[in-house]
């Protein structure tokens, strides 16, 4: 792996970071520059009218994702985490101050609530859903500090993949820019 390739030669990466921090957007951009095919986690947790799939049925369908040779996912829940850490080659984590995210996400949420763009399977996001128990902003800062000690068990502890910790966007643009297609993914 040459340290002049972004990508230190991965075909299966994982983004991984704090809710709001831009995981499914940078995963797209990744996908675009590289060739690399990119599967939206939510897209593969929730059904139509926010209903979750059931557990069972997410681990298989990471597990296929994941069997194959190249693909790029935009997180890992807990209850199947294992499955892509078994293949990643790169973990790209965004570990960006909680201001920063939080800023992003109740934006992005804001957004959302007003122009009702369809996101993971046509659901859209409400401001009754914004301020309910399941808020997405609320699952911010519940799982902002547990995903963090995450990323920085994985940077000390991943010995099979490389990471990647970026800690301002400023960053990750600049690594972004440097990607380049892939030759025959």
């Amino acid at each position: 792996m040459s340290d002049s390739d972004p990508l230190h030669g991965a075909t299966r990466i994982m983004i991984y970071g704090v809710t709001g921090s831009g995981k499914s957007t940078l995963a797209g951009k990744i996908s675009g520059r590289s060739g690399i095919q990119w599967h939206s986690v939510d897209d593969l947790t929730f059904d139509p009218n926010w209903a979750q799939v059931p557990v069972e049925i997410q681990r298989e369908r990471i597990a296929k994702i994941c069997a194959e040779d190249a693909w790029i996912v935009d997180t890992a829940y807990a209850v199947w985490k294992d499955i892509p850490l078994s293949r990643v080659q790169l973990i790209v984590a965004l570990d960006y101050p909680r201001w920063l995210s939080f800023r992003r996400l109740l934006f992005r949420t804001l957004v959302r609530c007003i122009d009702k763009r369809p996101i993971c399977n046509g659901n859209v996001e409400t401001l009754k859903g914004t301020f309910s128990k399941d808020s997405i902003l609320l699952w911010h800062f519940r799982s902002f500090k547990r995903k963090r000690a995450r990323i920085l068990e994985w940077c000390d502890e991943v010995k099979d993949a490389k990471v990647l910790r970026f800690t301002h966007p400023r960053e990750t643009q600049k690594w972004l820019e440097s990607i380049h297609r892939l030759p025959q993914v």
